[in-house]
Order: structure tokens, then C-alpha cells, then sequence
């Protein structure tokens, strides 16, 4: 056989099978390729070495391929030889691929058709990698290593005689490092012709896709990731967690899978009809935020002429605020309030109005009050106007109204006034333009006390200074009389401290010897206040006196205190014995010679004003800035204020206020709470800080509590807190307790709703004497009993109930009450029981079970408490004793099983929720176990049957944003009830 023979089979791939044909077109589609050589091409020499040198066996040749293009090929026949001839390309630079294809054109005799002994029908493919063309016919060595061998390459059509087929080999080399590399070919006893050889690497196009753009990558593993960016007029979302754009490139040169662009159309743009471009937004049309949508047409009142807006300008007269979202409508300020209505109560005025005619197109809507003094000028002048002092008060506010009528007092009689009324919405601030408003002048009319006169020193001392002052023409009016003074010089000059006197005189005591003080007086009727007096400036005695006169005020001083402490121990002596026959039963009795402030019923005194005067501070109403209503009290509103006494720190406080219109009785039993609070110092005590009574409204100004009631504070908080917090919580409350009982006071109703907290988790006991008023529309059940009165029936001792027996025995049951209120987060107590069950279960010495995780020995106390005899019951001594040791030995509050039998029986727990099998819907089972805040949330993450639902597990519940352990137990629990009654029943046999 000649060599042309050889050469000549590789006219025709028709013989290729379909399956492989089909598969080199898939894995190409949408691939290119880099080729870095291809004999195929070539129309001279190639000039390729070959082994050994004396005797070469590769022989170069022109041929013609299927196409008729002339191409060089090399072959090689020696089918009785089992020599190793060798055959080797020139120097291939790689590039920047690390793995390479070689794609083989090849014919092979068959040896059958040769009948050689020692023919093959294989070849070896071998490549060598080096940083340059360095090879020479020597080096290097013609053998494995060091070159490396890719394949045994067999042929998968073998030529007989009158058959031309080619066979197509395609090999890979991976993990390439050098900056080029050589190919050589082994033949041992072969009979074959080398049609074309192409070496190249396949590489992934540049792409455009989800607006971001990717380069042209070429994989170096498996799959390589390329990084992109966004388009033009595109951009990732700001945020830490946004990351560039990704795609990855598959070795065969194909993108693989979705990219993870996070590109989106910025603020007035949108996608131009397909996901690779975006294009402006037109004239007339906007578009806020980056992301999926199109652009919108301007809302009214507004547009744009420029193309790519994010938001429309407003028309001239329109604005947004700046709260206003920049896709909303533009609006203006609102027309003037209309109708404007006075009526005049002495010197106490109520305006009233009607809507503005125009809102502006928006529904905030608010009020402005302004308030003017205006004089009366002489003939021929100008009335001039001034802004009111902080003596006129609002209500409910001056400022920011929503409702269309404010009542005004601390006005002067007599005076005239202007009052303008302004309309405002949320883009008065940013208009140009006044706000719309109407006014209308008003002359008060209530007659008041003249000005004291006569104001003088009578006798002083070096610390004390004697003043009287000329009785008024209208004694009778005359309530009492008010005195400020202050230092005329020094640091405290201008720093007014009270003092108030049913005579025309009074002493002032304390002060600095050799000062001067400037005084003012004024005189209270039915009506208020009239006027201070001029200022009279006196000066107290210097040091120097005669020692004869010291010793006649150290006398005077001397008998006239003996005096008052007899007269003191007298009215204690008739209180006591006054008090004896109702004061309440002692949870606990005192040694003999210990000291203890006792308790003082202002119902004892026979002027309850007396008790007033005595027990609570007088506060100036201008002092006082209400802010807002925060709820309602048994007389009036509860609102939030700031309290302002020159000389001192602004804080703030909550006010009770009484509504107009009340008797006598009603402004005596408001009050008489301050009566009782202002005897009260003791940090779990609410603190009162004064009342004001010469002004309407009539007002008690305590602490302000900034987490409001324990009970809804719970209820909120549900699960937040742990066993040792809630301990300390505990703890507070009965540490105010017993300070109230060690002062003989009986609280009567003590409940959760009646603890206030502060911002740093101090509870504080509050509402003195407000079971005095319960009345059927009270917030808690009551009961009447056979002595008649309103009684708190799940919070109340049995002997309490039956026979209004209050003693602190009672409020120690009240205070286990408390303390299973505060371990359930705010449960109600006996649930939904009628009131006449609690009372049944009670009489059967049933018991409230313990609440979930409850620590066994806080139920201990519980049950401790509701001792039915009152005498077995703690004292509140006890309570805080045992609490401080389960501070200090916090492990005691991890145990939450009951230990040993306890000496009442447990009442059936009806908290547990119903399983989930006894609902007929997903919104019924959250309702039922009182979880239906998360009914929205569950419904958007897909739970939306009961079957999906019974699936739940913790991982879930925190993805949904179901945080709070507390609720997570609830909710699994109720789900695991569900699985307990899904499960197969076990066979009976």
C-alpha cells in the first residue's frame, strides 16, 4: 500500500453517527472559541519535527480536503516495525485559558486489510509545557517524561480498500501553567494519515441580561464566575448586603443558570421593553424608585419637562411636605376656620368653629390658638396688643387641634382679648404664606378681690420676720390670703416660696439674719386670685441683739413649742381615738417604744380642704403645661404635662383633672386621693407632687410613669423578661406594700392595673382610695355584697367579700393576685369565669393553677397568700424576705415542677388553648389562642390552611417574625395538640 493510499480516506464525514453530530452542535450553541492553531489553514510548510532524525518515518504532504482547499497533512506507515516514531508541533502560546482542545482529523488502516504482524491500529497523543519556544530536535527527551501523555488515541473507522472515511477525535488538556506548550504523536507500527489539527479554548461571549452587563470570560475550572456591572442607567439598591452582579461561565463556553443581578432601573427610568436597557422617563411622567415598574404620570398639580424625573415639580401655590411621599399629590394650606363662636364664664372663655371651606386637599388638618391682651388706649392712640403671659391656659391644647373647640381660663376680668384661630396642614410650614385664620375679640367679665394693701413689717428677728396687711373692704369674700417672698439679693433673688394664711398676718420663719426680702400678697375668693399687692422689701434683725432680748425670744420660743406639742399630742390623742373604731385590722403588731408614722384619714377631718392643705403642695396653674390626654379617670381626664417651678428642674408629670361641672362632694372625694398620696415617701410608692386648686381645672399632679400599667405593660412584653426580673418586679410592689401596711394603711385594691412602671422597670403602687368609687362601669367586674358597695371580686379576700372585711390580710390575697397577674404576662385572673364561680370555686378551696414556667416556689407564695384564714396568710415583712432570698439564690428559680402536695387544690387551667383540629380556619385558631397579630404574616409566607399550619416548627415562626418565646410556646403548643390527635391510634389486640 502506497502512502497516498492512506491519505486519501478522509474525503467525507457522512459516516459520522447523528447522535455525535448533534451533540458537538448543542455544546457549541451560543459558545465561542478561541483557536491558537489550526493546520487546516495552512498552505505551507508546517515544519514540524519528528523522531529520530536518521530514519523519519512522518512524511509531509499536500493534499485536498472535503471542500477541495488544499491543506498539508502528515502520515506515517510502518507496520513491521515496532520503533517509536515521533512527531511534534511547533511552539502553541496558551494564552489566558488553562485547559485546552484538541480536536484530531485522522484516517487509520485497518491491519486485517495489511496482513503485518506487528501493525497497530493506535496512536499516543503527548503535550509538553514550557515559557518558550526552547525545543530543539534533542530536547527534550523523546520519551513519557518528560512529556505528558493526553490519550491512546484509536481510530472508530478503520480504512479498507474503497473507503474514505475520517475519523474526528476531540481531547482536553487541563491544569495548564506554562506560557505555552508543544503537541507530539507516538505512532508504533501504524498505518495512518494526519488530516488537521486544531487547538483551542472555548470562552463565554460578553452578555447583557437582568440590566447588567457581563464581559467575556473564559472558565478556568469546571465553572468560573464573572463579575458584571449594571447598564447604563441602572444601579444595585444601596445597603450593606447589595453585592455586584454574577454570572457563571460553564467550560463549554455557555452561561449557566440565572445571574444574580440585583440591577434595576434607577429613579426615572424604566426597562426599555426588554430586561438589557434603560430608557428615561418622558416629559409629563416620573418614576420614584429603582426597580421593576414603569414610569407614571404626574399627579395633579404637579409635572415635569425634563426627561428622567424621579418626582414632579409642584405648580406654583401647591407644595409637598416634607413628609409627604414624592409620588403624592401636591396640596396647599387650608382656607380660614369659619363661624367662630365665644362664650364667656366669668374669666373663663369657650371658642368654637366651623370646618374651613377648602382643606388645602389634605386630610391633616390642625389648629392654631393665639392669644392677645389688648389695652384700651386714651382718645386719639392706637389699641396696642401683646402675646398672653404663661397664666392663660388651654384645653385640651393650644397648639396642633384636630377638633374644633378649646376652652381657655387664668384670663383677667375686665380685659379684652383677641384670639386668633389659624387652620394648618402639613404644608403650612413649608408655604410662603401666612397661614388662613379668623379672629375674635372678647371682654371677660368675673369680678375678684382688689389688690391687698397695707403690707407691713410688724416684728423681726434675726431669722424671722412678723407681717400683717389691712383686712379687704369685702372680709366676707375672703377665703384666705396667699404670701410670696424671695431674697432681694443673691443667687436666689427672684425665687418666690408660699405661704398661705387664713389671717391678715403671718410669720415668716428660716430666714438669713440681716437679709432683705421682697414680698407680695394677694387675697382668694370663690372667684380666684385677685392681684398681688405692690412689693414691699423688709430686712430681717443682724446678729448684735442684747443678750437680754435672746434670752426673751429663746423663752417665748421655748413655751410657745412646749404649747403646740401639747396641743399636737391632743388632736393625734382624739384622731386615734376617732380612728379606732374603723382603722383597719394590723397585718402585724409593733414592740412598745418604736416610732412609726401612722396613717391619717382625711374623711376624719371635719373641713376635708384641711387635709388638702395639709398633706399636698399648692402648685401655681402656671406652672403647669398639659401636653396631652393620655386616658380617662373616674372624674375627669388623665393627661401628660410638664411641670415648671422657677428655681427648680422641669420634669414631667401625669395630671388628673376634674371636668367641669361637679359638686362639692365630687371636688372633696377628687381630692381626698392627694390627701392620702402626699402622706406617702417611699420609692415603690407613686410620688405626688402637688395639686392645684385655686384655678379650674381642679388638678392632682403626680410622677410620671413612662411604661404606664403593669398589666398592659406585660401584656405587650409578653415573654420578654426573665425569672429574675420579674422577681424584682415583684419584689418593688411588695416592698411598697409593706411600707403602706407598716403605716396601718389598707389599699383595698391592689391589682396589676394599679401598679404603674417607670422606664427603669420600678414598679410603683398608685390609685389610693379608688375603691371608694367603683361603679358598675368600672373597667373590672365588680360585686355587690350584702353590706352594699362595689368589691373587685377576682383581686379580694374572701372575708373582704363577704363581710367588707379589709385588713392587710386582704391585701396580701390581692398581692398573690398580682404576682400570678405578673408571672401569666398579664392574664386575666380566672379567665372568663362569672364572678359568682370565682366565688365558689374560692369557698372550695379551689386555686389558681401556676402560669407557664412559673418557678414552683413563687407558686408556693402564691398559695401562701390565699390562706383562708387571714391570720395564716404572710405579712408583707415575710413576702419581701422571702423574695430577697430567691435574689440572692436564682437557681431556686429554675425549678418550675410542683414538689410536694400543695395544700389547695389546683383550679382547671382553662387557659390552654383548643387544638388546632377544633378550628375551621386559620384566623379562628389565631383568635382563639389570642395570637392573631401574626395572622398577616403567616398568611404571606404561604401557611394558609390548617395542614400547612400543623408544619410549623421554631425555624419557621422566627422567619415569619415570630420573635417572642413566649408566643413561639403558645403557638407550638396549641400545633403539637394537632399531632397528638393526627397520630394513628394504637391497636387494641
Amino acid at each position: 500500500m502506497n502512502d497516498r493510499s492512506v491519505a486519501g480516506g478522509g474525503a467525507s464525514s457522512g459516516g459520522l453517527p447523528l447522535l455525535l453530530l448533534l451533540f458537538l452542535l448543542l455544546s457549541r450553541c451560543g459558545a465561542e472559541e478561541e483557536v491558537l492553531m489550526n493546520t487546516k489553514l495552512e498552505t505551507s510548510d508546517l515544519r514540524w519535527t519528528s523522531h529520530p532524525a536518521d530514519d523519519p518515518q512522518w512524511e509531509e504532504l499536500s493534499g485536498v480536503d472535503d471542500e477541495s482547499n488544499s491543506v498539508r497533512t502528515y502520515q506515517i506507515c510502518t507496520p513491521d516495525s515496532l520503533t517509536s516514531y515521533w512527531l511534534r508541533t511547533r511552539w502553541i502560546p496558551r494564552g489566558v485559558a488553562t485547559s485546552l482542545h484538541v480536536e484530531l482529523r485522522f484516517t487509520m488502516m485497518d491491519c486485517s486489510s495489511l496482513n503485518r504482524r506487528h501493525c497497530k491500529e493506535t496512536f499516543n497523543l503527548y503535550y509538553y509545557q514550557s515559557d518558550a519556544a526552547e525545543a530543539t530536535p534533542t530536547q527534550p527527551p523523546w520519551m513519557e517524561d518528560p512529556y505528558v501523555k493526553v490519550s491512546t488515541v484509536a481510530a472508530d473507522h478503520l480504512l479498507n480498500y474503497g473507503d474514505r472515511r475520517y475519523n474526528v477525535k476531540l481531547l482536553r488538556l487541563e491544569q495548564l501553567e506554562g506560557a505555552g506548550l508543544y503537541l507530539a504523536f507516538q505512532s508504533q507500527g501504524t498505518c495512518m494519515a494526519l488530516l488537521s489539527v486544531r487547538v483551542f479554548y472555548r470562552k463565554c461571549p460578553p452578555l447583557r441580561h437582568a440590566f447588567a452587563s457581563f464581559p467575556e470570560t473564559v472558565p478556568h475550572s469546571l465553572v468560573e464566575q464573572a463579575q458584571g456591572v449594571c447598564v447604563e442607567n441602572a444601579a444595585t439598591p444601596p445597603g450593606e448586603h447589595s453585592k455586584p452582579p454574577s454570572m457563571l461561565c460553564g467550560q463549554d463556553g455557555q452561561w449557566v443558570g440565572q445571574s444574580t443581578s440585583s440591577c434595576a432601573c434607577r429613579p426615572g427610568y424604566e426597562a426599555g421593553g426588554t430586561d438589557v436597557r434603560c430608557r428615561a422617563c418622558p416629559s409629563g411622567r416620573f418614576k420614584v424608585k429603582s426597580g421593576p415598574g414603569g414610569c407614571e404620570p404626574c399627579p395633579a398639580h404637579s409635572n415635569t419637562t425634563i426627561p428622567g424625573s424621579a418626582y414632579c415639580l409642584c405648580h406654583h401655590g401647591y407644595h409637598r411636605a416634607d413628609s409627604d411621599p414624592l409620588h403624592t399629590t401636591c396640596s396647599r394650606p387650608p382656607s380660614a376656620p369659619r363661624s367662630i363662636v365665644s362664650q364667656i364664664n366669668d374669666t373663663m372663655v369657650t371658642l368654637e368653629w366651623s370646618e374651613p371651606l377648602d382643606r388645602g386637599g389634605r386630610v391633616d388638618l390642625t389648629f392654631r390658638i393665639m392669644c392677645s391682651l389688648c389695652r384700651t388706649p386714651a382718645k386719639g392712640l392706637v389699641t396696642s396688643c401683646s402675646p398672653c403671659d404663661d397664666g392663660v391656659l388651654f384645653w385640651p391644647g393650644q397648639h396642633g387641634l384636630t377638633q374644633h373647640r378649646v376652652v381657655i381660663w387664668g384670663l383677667r376680668p375686665h380685659t379684652e382679648y383677641t384670639f386668633t384661630i389659624q387652620s394648618l396642614n402639613g404644608v403650612s410650614a413649608v408655604s410662603q404664606s401666612e397661614p388662613a385664620s379668623d379672629n375674635v375679640n372678647v371682654t371677660t367679665s368675673r369680678d375678684v378681690l382688689p389688690p391687698v394693701s397695707g403690707l407691713r413689717r410688724a416684728a423681726a428677728s434675726e431669722t424671722s420676720l412678723s407681717l400683717e396687711w389691712n383686712q379687704n373692704q369685702n372680709q366676707n369674700q375672703v377665703l384666705d390670703y396667699q404670701l410670696r417672698y424671695s431674697p432681694k439679693d443673691g443667687e436666689e433673688a427672684g425665687q418666690w416660696q408660699y405661704v398661705s394664711s387664713s389671717s391678715s398676718s403671718v410669720v415668716l420663719a428660716g430666714l438669713q439674719g440681716a437679709a432683705q426680702y421682697q414680698v407680695q400678697v394677694r387675697a382668694r375668693s370663690r372667684n380666684g386670685y385677685g392681684s398681688f399687692s405692690p412689693t414691699g422689701v423688709f430686712s430681717t434683725l443682724p446678729d448684735g441683739l442684747g443678750h437680754s432680748q435672746r434670752v426673751l425670744t429663746v423663752v417665748l420660743v421655748s413655751m410657745a413649742t412646749v404649747l403646740l406639742i401639747a396641743v399636737a399630742v391632743g388632736v393625734f390623742c382624739y384622731r386615734r381615738r376617732t380612728q379606732d373604731s374603723d382603722v383597719p385590722e394590723r397585718s402585724g403588731q409593733y414592740q412598745m417604744g418604736q416610732t412609726m408614722k401612722v396613717y391619717i384619714d382625711p374623711f376624719t377631718y371635719e373641713d376635708p380642704n384641711e387635709a388638702v392643705r395639709e398633706f399636698a403642695k399648692e402648685i401655681e396653674a402656671s406652672f403647669v403645661k398639659i401636653e396631652e390626654v393620655i386616658g380617662a379617670g373616674e372624674f375627669g381626664e388623665v393627661c401628660r404635662g410638664r411641670l415648671r417651678v422657677p428655681g427648680q428642674k422641669e420634669n414631667y408629670v401625669a395630671i388628673k383633672t376634674l371636668k367641669g361641672g361637679y359638686t362639692e362632694k365630687q371636688r372633696r372625694d377628687f381630692l381626698s386621693e392627694a390627701s392620702i398620696m402626699g402622706q406617702f415617701q417611699h420609692p415603690n410608692i407613686i410620688h405626688l407632687e402637688g395639686v392645684v386648686t385655686t384655678s379650674c381645672p381642679v388638678m392632682i399632679l403626680t410622677e410620671f410613669m413612662e411604661n404606664g400599667a403593669l398589666d398592659s405593660f406585660l401584656r405587650i412584653n409578653d415573654g420578654q423578661f426573665t425569672a429574675i426580673q420579674l422577681v424584682g418586679m415583684l419584689r418593688g410592689i411588695a416592698a411598697g406594700m409593706k411600707y403602706l401596711s407598716d403605716m396601718s394603711f389598707v389599699h383595698r385594691d391592689l391589682a396589676a392595673r394599679n401598679i404603674l412602671v417607670n422606664s427603669n422597670l420600678v414598679c410603683k403602687v398608685s390609685d389610693f382610695g379608688l375603691s371608694r368609687f367603683l361603679t358598675e362601669n368600672s373597667s373590672d367586674p365588680t360585686y355587690t355584697s350584702s353590706l352594699g358597695g362595689k368589691i373587685p371580686i377576682r383581686w379580694t379576700a374572701p372575708e373582704a367579700i363577704a363581710y367588707r372585711k379589709f385588713t392587710s390580710a386582704s391585701d396580701a390575697w390581692s398581692y398573690g393576685i398580682v404576682m400570678w397577674e405578673v408571672m401569666s404576662y398579664g392574664e386575666r385572673p380566672y379567665w372568663d369565669m362569672s364572678n359568682q364561680d370565682v366565688i365558689n370555686a374560692i369557698e372550695q378551696d379551689y386555686r389558681l393553677p401556676p402560669p407557664p414556667d412559673c418557678p414552683s416556689s413563687l407558686h408556693t407564695l402564691m398559695l401562701d397568700c390565699w390562706q383562708k384564714e387571714r391570720a395564716d396568710r404572710p405579712r408583707f415583712c415575710d413576702v419581701v424576705a422571702s423574695l430577697d432570698r430567691l435574689i440572692r439564690n436564682p437557681a431556686s428559680l429554675k425549678v418550675t415542677h410542683a414538689e410536694g402536695s400543695s395544700p389547695s387544690h389546683p383550679l382547671l387551667d382553662q387557659r390552654v388553648a383548643p387544638p388546632l383540629s377544633a378550628c375551621g380556619s386559620v384566623s379562628e385558631w389565631l383568635r382563639a389562642i389570642k395570637m392573631e397579630r401574626y395572622e398577616q404574616r403567616l398568611l404571606q409566607a404561604g401557611f394558609s390552611s390548617l395542614d400547612m399550619v400543623s408544619q410549623l416548627n421554631a425555624e419557621d415562626l422566627l422567619r415569619v417574625g415570630v420573635t417572642l418565646a413566649g408566643h413561639q410556646k403558645k403557638i407550638l403548643s396549641s400545633i403539637q395538640t394537632l399531632r397528638i390527635h393526627k397520630a394513628p391510634p394504637t391497636p387494641l389486640y
